[in-house]
């Protein structure tokens, strides 16, 4: 496990194999990152939990802790974005994943070009998340992002990790347009952007939840055929 040095965005890869391993380092490093390594996963939820990184990139198939494992355990404290970086290739496996807590997926082998292009993507993602206020209130409506916490009206509301992070994102867009595939990719990864028909069920189960009227909504206002923003 290695030490971080200071300056950028602290990216961790978590992987076994020192190949691997030294060729993403050399190639985020290149980029103006800060790299952490781990080989095993105990080592990895160590470093995020003593000093958390900006983005953790996790393989599967780690020695000592199952990949799925070390996301679940992550998800069940901290929102740190998790690339994972996979032989596994199967849908159900991604899925797996992406269910579990991941935030994108790539499977091995990869294009540098590509797993840099991803990185960008969750960086950028969690930048707008940082920048948005843990306390976010308009009427009627109460988010606290840090405890995950919603009311409406002043009565505490259930959601499903999904359904949270739709409505974080829309809160940290502050009132922005978010498109469908911007939305896609972001709640289910990138190999779901196509997938609206999802966008749609899950924002009338949070609408639902929320006691948001499509026809006259107090939170969540459609752009017709281009996405969704929050009133604010």
């Amino acid at each position: 496990m290695t030490a971080p040095k200071t300056g950028a965005e602290t990216l961790l890869i978590v992987e076994d194999e020192a190949q691997i391993r030294k060729f993403v380092r050399i190639s985020l490093e290149a980029q103006g990152y800060r790299v952490w390594e781990a080989r095993l996963g105990e080592e990895g939820l160590s470093l995020c939990a003593a000093t958390p990184p900006h983005l953790v990139i996790l393989d599967l198939g780690l020695p000592d802790v199952d990949g799925l494992d070390f996301i679940r355990r992550l998800r069940a404290w901290s929102a740190i974005p998790i690339l994972v970086l996979s032989v596994r290739a199967s849908e159900t496996e991604k899925i797996q994943a992406l269910d579990a807590g991941a935030n994108d997926y790539v499977t091995k082998p990869f294009g540098i070009g590509e797993l840099m292009a991803r990185v960008r993507v969750l960086l950028r993602k969690e930048e707008r998340q940082a920048a948005a206020s843990a306390l976010f209130e308009s009427p009627g409506l109460r988010v606290d992002l840090g405890r995950r916490e919603v009311m409406v009206d002043g009565a505490p509301v259930s959601l499903s990790r999904k359904e949270f992070a739709l409505l974080a994102l829309l809160v940290a867009s502050q009132g922005q347009v978010l498109t469908h595939e911007q939305i896609l990719r972001e709640v289910w990864g990138s190999g779901h952007q196509e997938d609206t028909h999802y966008l749609r069920v899950l924002v009338g189960h949070l609408r639902q939840k929320l006691g948001d009227d499509p026809m006259h909504p107090r939170f969540i206002l459609t752009v017709q055929g281009i996405g969704y923003r929050l009133a604010v």
